[in-house]
């Protein structure tokens, strides 16, 4: 990419999008192009059509997705899958009619098998079922990679894929049920300790392992691979690296400054044991994630105190 090339970020909006147009405005490129859902419905193919005719983008990063929560995903199924696979296909079929360079398409570690050996190897994708209730939005963003996959045998379209681990960051969604487990911990903990709460009380055991990388880290390694990697399989992106979510509420609590008492419900459910995914390809490529747990904490804290959107 040079730094006059126009580079399409779809879902510019989003935590991941705006990570990485932040990413590029860094590096100094001039020509980012980007629409919100009202100036652009990606689910219309004629609208997606003009305008890529019209702007003729070098570069895409295709960051946009319809995403929710457990609930979100279970209730709204049709509208998941629907929407993610009309967004990705008219996207990714106009980057090849009009002559696209490269393509960026920005999966989900839900892809892989419900039960998948940890860590989890981009080679466990299709080997196993699902996690039954986002079952509808791993299945488009399998066959986002797929689309990539089959324009590139078909057409030699520079199309590739990469798929992140549990993210965190400033964009991120602070709603208590709809929210993630960082976004979930850092509201609870500022709630208790703004009331003078003597406990925070989290459901589960405390033992599950999980995998957590700061958004800006993952835009560092989208712009990483646009540059250089060109090949057909798709990459993992991640840390390589797993805290409990007992260490994490501690952490978290840490971070905020709550004095009291860390409470487990074992009543409640831990949900998968561990989830871990192996990051060994994009590593040696020569890319690594730069931010510490501890220092993205106190950067997603600082957001989240920030917003103005906050429910």
């Amino acid at each position: 990419m040079q730094l006059q090339d126009k580079i399409y970020v779809a879902g510019h909006n989003g935590m991941v999008g705006s990570a990485i147009v932040r990413r590029l405005k860094a590096d100094g490129f001039q020509q980012i192009i980007v629409r919100s859902s009202k100036e652009l419905d990606l689910r219309n193919q004629v609208a997606v059509n003009a305008f890529f005719e019209k702007e003729k983008p070098a570069y895409v990063f295709l960051a946009a997705a319809k995403v929710g929560g457990i609930i979100a995903n279970n209730t709204y199924r049709a509208d998941f899958l629907y929407d993610n696979l009309m967004m990705e296909t008219n996207v990714i079929h106009a980057s090849y009619q009009q002559g696209v360079k490269k393509l960026l398409f920005l999966g989900s570690s839900c892809i892989y098998p419900k039960l998948a050996p940890q860590p989890i190897k981009e080679e466990h994708l299709l080997t196993g079922l699902l996690e039954p209730t986002n079952e509808p939005y791993a299945i488009a963003k399998i066959a986002g990679i797929k689309l990539c996959e089959a324009f590139r045998d078909q057409y030699g379209c520079n199309f590739i894929a990469a798929m992140p681990t549990n993210l965190y960051g400033k964009g991120d969604n602070y709603h208590l049920q709809n929210s993630h487990v960082i976004p979930a911990l850092l509201r609870k903990f500022d709630e208790a300790k703004t009331s003078r709460k003597n406990t925070v009380e989290i459901w589960g055991t405390g033992t599950p392992l999980r995998e957590f990388m700061f958004v800006d880290d993952l835009a560092d390694g989208c712009v990483f691979l646009m540059k250089n990697y060109n090949d057909r399989q798709f990459v993992n992106i991640g840390t390589g690296q797993e805290l409990s979510i007992h260490d994490l509420a501690k952490l978290v609590k840490e971070v905020v400054g709550f004095t009291g008492d860390i409470v487990f419900d074992t009543t409640k459910p831990d949900g998968t044991p561990r989830k871990l995914m192996d990051s060994s390809l994009i590593h040696k490529l020569g890319w690594h994630h730069q931010t510490l747990l501890q220092d993205g904490l106190k950067l997603a804290y600082q957001y989240f105190k920030e917003s103005a959107n906050r429910l």
